[in-house]
């Protein structure tokens, strides 16, 4: 494991075995003003993940001790930063299992350092914005969005989001009854052009349904997330009986 003193970019973690990446990661992102800690295990980076609360994580898929995916499982209850994770596997169903795991955004080895820098800035970016300095929420009966502390409750019940999860569920909250097609998504929430094959937003919407059932019970929902065939998304806010 390895730091640096604190600058101004702010904290990340790197998680990668590959010897020669892991330093082209770690001194790239030092000379873009990040403190830097780099791990090489699964099991004792998710021991360095949960004690440093690091503001990003940079996630290989392939580790030695657990693998990527169940580094995601085991620190999303208790850390919601951005994680953007590396895969060499130019495959959907790679990248699916990653994003339904808790992961923000992804990365296809080999990597090129500007694309990198220039994906990891972007989650980074999205999670301070969204933050919601200030400190505005939207409530729907006992449900409440919080973009202060970003942070979604269910009466005094915290669901716990991931960073792209949140930033997705407060946008749809902030446009109820209003379906938003993939291209305007894109365009407003992640400030680039939708390439017609990403799936991400899928599976963000799939998960928080399943999060929000999960604390709620689906007859107690008080908005619903709805998928428009062929055009977008929606969400549903419920009459009260």
């Amino acid at each position: 494991m390895q730091s640096e003193n604190a600058q101004a970019g702010g904290t990340i973690c790197v998680i990668e075995d590959d010897p020669e990446l892991a330093d082209f990661m770690v001194r790239r992102l030092r000379t873009a003003g990040y403190r830097v800690f780099h791990e090489s295990n699964g099991v004792l980076a998710v021991s360095l993940i949960l004690r440093e609360q690091p503001d990003g994580i940079i996630l290989d898929l392939m580790l030695p001790g657990i693998d990527g995916i169940e580094v995601l499982k085991q620190i999303r209850p208790r850390y919601s930063g951005p994680v953007l994770m590396l895969t060499a596997k130019d495959e959907d169903q790679s990248h699916i299992l990653g994003l339904e795991a808790g992961a923000d955004d992804y990365v296809t080895k080999p990597i090129h350092p500007r694309v990198l820098l220039a994906r990891l800035q972007a989650l980074l970016r999205r999670f301070v914005k969204s933050g919601g300095v200030d400190g505005q929420s939207i409530a729907f009966g006992g449900l409440t969005i919080d973009a202060g502390r970003r942070e979604v409750r269910w009466e005094t019940t915290v669901i716990q989001l991931t960073s792209s999860e949140f930033d997705l569920f407060w946008y749809l909250c902030n446009r109820p009854g209003t379906v938003l097609d993939r291209e305007t998504i894109y365009r407003e929430l992640y400030q680039t052009q939708y390439d017609g094959y990403d799936r991400a937003v899928d599976v963000y919407v799939s998960r928080i349904r399943q999060k929000l059932v999960k604390a709620i019970g689906e007859p107690t929902l008080p908005v619903t997330l709805k998928t428009v065939r062929g055009k977008g998304y929606l969400l549903a806010v419920k009459e009260r009986a």
